[in-house]
């Protein structure tokens, strides 16, 4: 197994020095892409689905911001788009920093390489979770109930950061007003090939994203996963439709109320143990709600964040 993770790393190194180098945009999107394909690969080979889920769904959800920020920025030139370095600098400084990035990306790798497990482990944890996690939090999932359940102190604390931020992009938006009636056309209607395509799949991308969200506790997906994907059906939506009818405010306070909800469920079902009060008959029917209640919940939040932090710098701040 570890012989597909030294190249995968290999290849991981190679995307990271094309990032480097590249100065088209989008190229150097694609390229991001591409590299966030590796990482999710290297997660599934080392056993963790979930995370290499949520790797890909955030590489997806960024690519199609960049290019869209992009297009927005560029206007009809963003094809041929190049970043240039606003400060000049003579042929040996840009040597310097072209052979520096190259020893920085070599020594990482490297280390990478030599750090990866070469001896046998010691899956003590693993066996106990694999063993308990279903009567302790329920469902099949265990990432899941490591998430909902043994690290639930975790879950809350990263959505709090989320909030938080998605309420500073608010507070610092120059843009005074809750939505826009009116904005510049996307660009993407323009190229027929994408606007069809992107026509087709954005129902795929609504329904997969609430299967990952309904099921998450059964199988590897979940709330978060979840929650990115439906954001992208709404990117999706502006950049197909051009609709800028969302209230901003309405979902950012709509973010608010779900981490407050999240926060009372995680208090009534793990916190107090309420689930050991419930009679064993019932107990798994309890599981079940409370880790399909949570993954919504935090499916909900994530989509209403990534949407916020979409909608506000692409489809209003750049009118």
């Amino acid at each position: 197994m570890y012989d597909w993770i030294y190249l995968l790393v290999v290849l991981l190194f190679g995307s990271f020095a094309l990032i480097i180098a590249e100065k088209r945009v989008y190229r150097l999107v694609i390229y991001t892409g591409i590299f966030s394909i590796f990482v999710s690969a290297i997660y599934l080979f080392l056993g963790s689905p979930d995370v290499a889920m949520a790797e890909i769904a955030i590489g997806a959800y960024a690519v199609i911001f960049f290019i869209v920020a992009a297009e927005k920025y560029y206007g009809k030139a963003a094809r041929n788009a190049r970043i240039t370095n606003p400060i000049k600098e003579n042929k040996g400084k840009e040597a310097a920093k072209a052979v520096g990035s190259i020893v920085l990306i070599g020594v990482v790798g490297v280390l990478f390489l030599q750090f990866l497990p070469s001896s046998e482990s010691n899956f003590y944890l693993r066996d106990q979770f694999l063993l308990n996690a279903g009567d302790d939090v329920g469902g099949y999932n265990v990432i899941g109930a490591i998430l909902m359940g043994y690290r639930l102190y975790d879950t809350l604390f990263e959505a709090l950061l989320l909030v938080i931020a998605i309420m500073a992009v608010g507070h610092l938006s120059w843009f005074e007003g809750d939505y826009v009636k009116k904005g510049k056309r996307s660009e993407i209607l323009q190229d027929k090939v994408a606007f069809y395509s992107i026509r087709l799949i954005t129902p795929l991308i609504l329904i997969f994203g609430i299967y990952l969200v309904a099921n998450g506790h059964i199988s590897a997906g979940g709330g978060f996963q979840g929650g990115v994907a439906i954001a992208c059906f709404f990117v999706c939506r502006y950049m197909i439709h051009n609709i800028y009818d969302m209230p901003v405010k309405k979902v950012l306070k709509l973010e608010e109320i779900v981490f407050v909800a999240l926060t009372v469920v995680a208090i009534f079902t793990v916190f107090v143990d309420t689930s050991s009060l419930v009679d064993y008959e019932y107990r798994t029917l309890f599981q079940t709600i409370h880790l399909m209640s949570a993954n919504a919940l935090v499916g909900l939040k994530v989509s209403c964040g990534f949407f916020i932090l979409f909608y506000r710098y692409i489809t209003i701040e750049r009118m």
